[in-house]
């Protein structure tokens, strides 16, 4: 592979979420193609040459070390990935993604598959504005105009604004706009783990539950009616406590935090195991708690089904937990889905995890990631 090129790229969307569509393609773009260096604003203009809603489009430039062909099947890749058929009868149409290569460093090809500088960027003002953001005084290699003298003589008097979307080089950035995600899931479901990964990846504050030394659990698991009570109080102090000073202290150098666990799982764990005379008092003590504490911004919960919750159980070697039952697990699953689907405003994400090896298999971690990033994308933090 030889030196790394700077590469200047106009994207454009006006089909579905255009703001998530330009989001993740800038992703796509990062994964794929080299890193992102710059990104213009984000303007809104009226569709050209056709009727169709109205765009987004960005500028971006890029630092790839791909050769001017390989750059353009990556290209293309990524637009089909997105849903793009690209027609050999020529004409204008609606698309949910639409990428050119406007510069290729100053090279100046010219074949059949690929023209650069982009034949039409000189008529086009969605191209030439965000351009002018990002590189104002870039020469074009043949006109020997820069932007700005491109722009000011540019004939195309289409209207276009300024939007105030935001757009991000990388996942760290988008993860950033959080303060905090929950990942709950059922004991055994891999919530630890995963909290694990996304800290380390995306620069988040880890925040987990700290509950090995609990001196009631292992009694709890001999003698469940006599030992749950305390059980639950003394885990719902520990969890107030613990939480309140792990999520009020925000670290500097951390985009955002990830927990793996959401204090509510107090309440969900303790209407299975109380007496209902029990459950009532319990309840009480844990709403002044849960009027306290930081509530996650997304909640996601990773079910598993009860076979392999057991088999994953069995494997991590616990002493105190290889006798649960299987029922009880069932109703620890079904106290999460009530509590979710009793709690419409949260942010929640159900995902079944049963098939997925999200530790071994990145295509199974990255599908995770990207739900949890087209979840922040479709919300407005």
């Amino acid at each position: 592979m030889g030196r790394k090129q700077k590469v200047y790229l106009s994207l454009g969307s006006n089909l579905g979420n255009r703001h998530a569509n330009l989001q993740k393609a800038i992703f796509r773009i990062e994964q794929k193609a080299g890193s992102l260096l710059d990104i213009s604003s984000v303007y809104e203009n009226p569709a050209v040459g056709f009727d169709g809603d109205p765009f987004l489009n960005i500028v971006v430039s890029v630092l790839t070390p791909l050769t001017p062909k390989q750059l353009l099947d990556t290209i293309l890749d990524i637009e089909r990935d997105f849903g793009r058929v690209r027609s050999d009868g020529g004409g204008y149409r609606s698309r949910t993604l639409d990428i050119d290569i406007i510069y290729y460093g100053t090279e100046v090809i010219n074949n059949e598959d690929l023209v650069v500088p982009h034949p039409h960027m000189q008529h086009r003002n969605f191209v030439l504005k965000p351009l002018g953001d990002i590189a104002p005084q870039f020469y074009h290699p043949v006109l020997y105009k820069d932007t700005r003298n491109l722009l000011q003589e540019c004939s195309d008097r289409s209207q276009l604004t300024k939007t105030k979307y935001n757009l991000f080089k990388d996942r760290s950035g988008l993860f950033s706009q959080l303060q905090l995600i929950a990942i709950e899931g059922n004991i055994g479901a891999g919530k630890t783990t995963l909290s694990k990964m996304i800290s380390d990846d995306f620069n988040a504050k880890l925040v987990l539950e700290r509950f090995a030394d609990n001196p009631f659990l292992p009694k709890f698991y001999e003698d469940q009616a006599r030992y749950a009570f305390p059980l639950e109080m003394s885990f719902l102090a520990d969890r107030y406590q613990q939480f309140m000073d792990d999520t009020s202290q925000f670290d500097l150098f951390k985009n955002f935090m990830v927990s793996d666990y959401d204090i509510f799982k107090s309440l969900i764990f303790a209407k299975v195991t109380l007496q209902k005379e029990e459950f009532n008092l319990y309840r009480k003590v844990f709403s002044f708690m849960y009027k306290e504490v930081k509530k996650p911004e997304i909640y996601l919960y990773l079910y598993q089904n009860t076979e392999r919750l057991l088999a994953n159980i069995k494997k991590r070697g616990r002493a105190y937990e290889q006798n649960i039952a299987p029922d009880y697990l069932e109703k620890i699953n079904r106290g999460y889905l009530d509590f979710i689907k009793s709690s419409p405003t949260q942010n929640s994400i159900i995902l079944d995890v049963g098939e997925l090896d999200f530790v071994s298999n990145p295509a199974d971690y990255e599908f995770i990631i990207q739900r949890l990033e087209d979840h922040i994308l479709s919300s407005n933090f």
